[in-house]
Formats: structure tokens, sequence, C-alpha cells
């Protein structure tokens, strides 16, 4: 039986019951020279994929045609000859028709809520100028009501095709965006995250004005005359945000937790239509954390979903441990890591550097959080059983880390596998590298971040800093360090297909590649992708492969990813997304 607008053949085999014992007793003759007694190991299965490529990223047994599911785990992985004896009367059937099944796919850094909330807010990932900005948002105050909040995410100057006139270090001035929208406060995130724009009405109802001082590890962009500008970089953005907040804290709390669970429900969706089984959600807190167990509950959260938590020193000392989740809500939530900030983004030239940025000589970038505190951090998350998870893109801020991480290793040298993460590591002094190995610090990088900042990289490093920790992916792995990969989401696209790409060939959309001797294999970026993601999160030992027993998380792609020629893996889409053994996700 086949379903409409599925592009594989997918039905259930339905036998006869007076049949059924009949067949099984020729099976377990024929079999039983290969494959032992019939018992539990050729008892039917619930799901059956047969005629493809399957890559299992498992060295005992690298590549099959065809796999089995019982329940929510991998019961046999084969030939599609050795398969066909899992088919009983209600196994479904898949038809893989010769596409490609590999481990379900796994972002190891992206921000769940915040792919939610940009699919209801302003897309500016798509805008080619200041120009493009301020017409959007005169088009979103035609249908807003007098005073409310216009929101929207995705510009970055750096992607313009030409400088804002008049600007402050390429900056536009917030007076057009103004003069469109004098009765919305208007907020808008950079691609990055790491900093925004912000209109007139904005700032008056956050009390800004020239005497405004930025916070620590923050700046309030201003002109020659002392006048901000509108835009807020890295901790600055916190005194627009306090405003929204308090609009937003006017809902009651059965309106919040439905917006909340409507901005979870579409991130859920956007992640299993672009092939992922699980997620690693960057800094959320506690509030977040009960939504998504009562998710968990409802069995509605979908993805497989391992939090970090991002709450203060205090509040962490008190309450991580009664936090603490593994394998909650048949194994969807995880919650056994902290998450922090060291710097800012390259983009916002907020990332804490060892040498000024080459094009604004009067900088270094920023430190976003103290190291005294970032190192009390480490020390409740040793004692209390986490995983720390610091954000670190310049090559000062990464030094720092390891520092501090390596500080509270020679502390407590009984404390065995940590797999404390560095979130980003995109540029690194030479003489930090060899470190993430000899720590075992794993490296959750992203490989579509290479392509998409490399056009410009050498504009905020220059070329040999580029050359010598610009994204060095081999010489990581060299050290032994283990790096997983992701999309940083929604700062890029959660798609994950562009980040293998990008780690595959690092080639940037201009053609070039940039520095192409640090790219990876196409099965090293695929294992970045499952794995590593796993084995990141402490659960390669359930998921990350195809083998048996481990749980069956799978995502089928329309083509050969491992041999098409390189550019026709952007061509790629997903067919299918399956989380324990339930397809979720149907390409329609």
């Amino acid at each position: 039986m086949s379903i409409p607008r599925f592009p594989m053949r997918i039905g259930r085999v339905r036998v006869p019951s007076r049949f059924l014992t009949v067949l099984l007793a020729v099976a377990a003759a024929v079999f039983a020279g290969a494959a032992g007694p019939v018992g539990q190991e050729t008892a039917p299965a619930d799901l059956v994929l047969l005629n493809g490529k399957v890559v299992t990223v498992d060295e005992a047994l690298p590549e099959a045609e065809a796999l089995a599911v019982r329940g929510d785990k991998i019961a046999a992985v084969g030939t599609t000859e050795e398969i066909r004896k899992y088919i009983g009367g209600r196994t479904e059937v898949i038809d893989l028709q010769g596409r490609l099944a590999v481990p379900g796919l796994i972002d190891s850094h992206l921000h769940f809520m915040s792919i939610g909330q940009a699919k209801q807010t302003l897309d500016l990932t798509g805008t080619r100028s200041w120009d493009d900005i301020v017409t959007l948002v005169a088009e979103a105050v035609k249908t807003a009501a007098p005073g409310e909040w216009i929101n929207g995410r995705g510009w970055h100057q750096e992607k313009w095709d030409k400088v804002p006139e008049p600007n402050v270090n390429g900056l536009p001035l917030h007076d057009r965006l103004s003069a469109v929208s004098p009765q919305n406060p208007v907020f808008l995130t950079h691609a990055s995250g790491h900093s925004a724009i912000a209109n007139a009405k904005a700032m008056e109802l956050a009390g800004i004005t020239p005497r405004t001082a930025a916070p620590a590890g923050g700046e309030i962009v201003k002109d020659a005359a002392g006048n901000p500008i509108g835009v807020f970089i890295e901790t600055a953005q916190g005194l627009l945000r306090r405003s929204y907040a308090h609009e937003v804290g006017r809902r009651t709390a059965e309106e919040a937790e439905a917006a909340a669970r409507k901005t979870a429900a579409l991130a859920s969706q956007e992640c299993l239509s672009k092939g992922l089984t699980s997620v690693h959600d960057a800094g959320v807190s506690f509030a977040t954390i009960d939504l998504y167990k009562k998710l968990a509950d409802e069995g509605r959260l979908g993805v497989r979903m391992n939090a970090m938590l991002s709450e203060g020193n205090k509040a962490l000392e008190a309450r991580a441990g009664e936090y603490r989740l593994v394998g909650y809500g048949n194994r969807h939530l995880t919650v056994r890591s902290i998450k922090r900030l060291i710097d800012g983004a390259l983009g916002a030239h907020g990332a804490w550097l060892l040498e000024p940025y080459s094009d604004l000589p009067s900088s270094a970038g920023l430190n976003t959080e103290p190291l005294d505190a970032l190192a009390e951090t480490a020390r409740i998350a040793a004692e209390k059983g986490f995983q720390l998870c610091v954000h670190a893109i310049g090559d000062r801020g990464n030094r720092e880390v390891l520092s501090i991480y390596e500080s509270a290793f020679k502390a407590r040298p009984e404390k065995k596998d940590l797999r404390w993460r560095v979130e980003h590591a995109q540029h690194l002094s030479a003489d930090d590298i060899p470190r993430f190995g000899a720590l075992g610090v794993i490296a959750s990088m992203q490989g579509i971040h290479c392509t998409s900042d490399g056009p410009w990289i050498f504009k905020r490093l220059g070329e040999a800093r580029a050359e010598e920790g610009a994204y060095v992916w081999r010489k990581l792995m060299g050290s032994g360090a283990v790096i997983s990969n992701g999309t940083d989401a929604p700062v890029e696209d959660v798609d994950p297909i562009p980040s293998l790409y990008a780690s595959m060939t690092r080639r940037m959309k201009n053609g070039e590649v940039f520095y192409g001797g640090q790219k990876m294999t196409r099965l090293e970026a695929l294992r970045s992708y499952t794995l590593n993601g796993a084995y990141a999160a402490f659960e390669e030992e359930i998921k990350g492969s195809l083998t048996p027993g481990k749980l069956a998380d799978i995502t089928v792609l329309d083509r050969d990813i491992m041999t098409v020629p390189e550019e026709d893996i952007l061509k790629t889409e997903v067919v299918a997304t399956i989380v324990g053994g339930k397809i979720l996700y149907r390409k329609q």
C-alpha cells in the first residue's frame, strides 16, 4: 500500500493470521543456519527500512542496505535479504529505493526557543542593505497597533551591498528607522545575537540617553557628539531587552505558557523538517526547563533535547542539583550542562582577541564574563556533576577558558571524563590548539560559520591570524580533540546540509575555498553531526550510530552525500526524520 506524496514506498505488510504461524516456521528453517534459532533476534519488527544505503558510523559494519526497528531501538542492520526476516504482520516497511539513511543528525549548538521566536518576527536574513531593513519595518508598522513592539532578527552589516550613510564604524544611525516607526518600539537583533539596533521609541521606553553608561561587557555605540546611534553590543542589549520583558510581563501566566508552547512547537517542527533528531540547546533558564519537562511528559517535545542551564552562580549553587536530569521523558530531555559566555561575536567586534582588530585598532573585543565569576561557575559545575560549556570565539577568550578549565581539572584530579566544552572555538592562537586535545576539551563548532563568515574574516583579523587559527578543524582533530557540529541557529539556518557541506568543502558562496587544508572528510563531517554530537552529550552508548540496541533515531536523505559531486550536496533534501522508531517528519 503506497502513501500519497511520500517519495518512498511505505506500507504495512499484512499477513492473514492463519498463515502467520506457517510463515514463521518456514523462516525459522531458512535462517536457522545463518542467524540461529528464531527468538528475540528475529521477532517481527515495528519498522523496517529496505533497499537503501545505510551509513552506520559504526566501524563494526560501516555500510549496509537495510535495518529493522523494534520499539524505539534498532533491532538489526544488514542486507535487505537479511532484514526481510524481521517483517511481520504489523511491520511498517519503507522501501528506500536507493536513498541514504544515516544516524539521526544532532545539532550540538543551537538556541531552540529562539528558532521558534524567529518564526514569529521579521526575518532579516535576506536583507542586503539598511534600506531593505527600513522598508521591512515600515511595512510591519502598517499592521501593528500603536505601542506594539516590532522585533526582527538576522541582519549582518558585513553582508550588505553598501555601507549605510551616515554610519559609525559601518553601523547605521537610527534616524530613518525611527522616522518610519514613531509610535512602535523596534528592536532588531543581529544575526549573531550579539548586537541589536533599536529605534528612538524603544530607547525612550528603556530610558536611554546620551548620559547612559554601558554595562560591563557591553557597548552603546555613539556618534561624535555622544548621542546613541541605536546600536547596542553584547551586554548593552539587556538595557532594551528589560524594557521589552516588562511589556511581555503583562501577559497572564496562561497567556505566557501558551505563547511559549507555540514557540517550542514551531522550533521542534523546524528542526524535524531539517532532519534533526537531537539538539543541544545552548543556554536556557530554569523556567524553560520546566516547560520542556511538561512537553516531555506529554510526548510533545519531538526532538531529543540536551539543555544547558544559563543562570547566575548563586541560582546554580542553590538549584542546579534539583534540575539535573538524564534521559527524562523516555530519553527526550537531559539537563547536565551549564552555559556561559566569555566574549562576544567577531561580526560585532565583540570576540575577545589577544591583539586589536585589524579594522578597529582601538578595540580587542569584549570580555563579557569576569574571569573570577567564570572560575566560580567551574567550581559549581565540577562539584555538582555538570558539564561546563563556555562560548569563546576570540583567541584571548579561548585561552582564558582553557586556563580556567585546566585549573579546575588540576584542583580535582579525581574527576574523570568531564568532557567540558568550548562553544564555537572559532579563532585560536597556535599555542592553544594542542591544549584542546591535551585537556580533553570538546570543540563544539559550527561548520557553516566558516563559510558564512569567511569573506569578511580577513577584514577583522588579517590574513596571518586567519590562517593560523580560524576554524582549524584538522589542527584540532590532530591534537586529539573531538569536534561536534551544528549551526548556532537562528544565527544560521538550522538546516544541517549547508553546515555539512561547509565542513566537507570550506567553499564560500563566492566560490572560493577558505583554507581547504582544514576541511573534514565526508565521513568526519557526518561523524561530527552524529557520533561526536552524542559523545559531546555523554550519549554515545545510546545514539550517534546505527547500531543494534541503540535508539532508532534515523535521518533519510534523498541523495548520497557521501559520494555525490560536491556541487550536488547542497541540493540534498530530507525525506524522513525518525525519532525512536516513529516517523515525525515526512517530505510531502
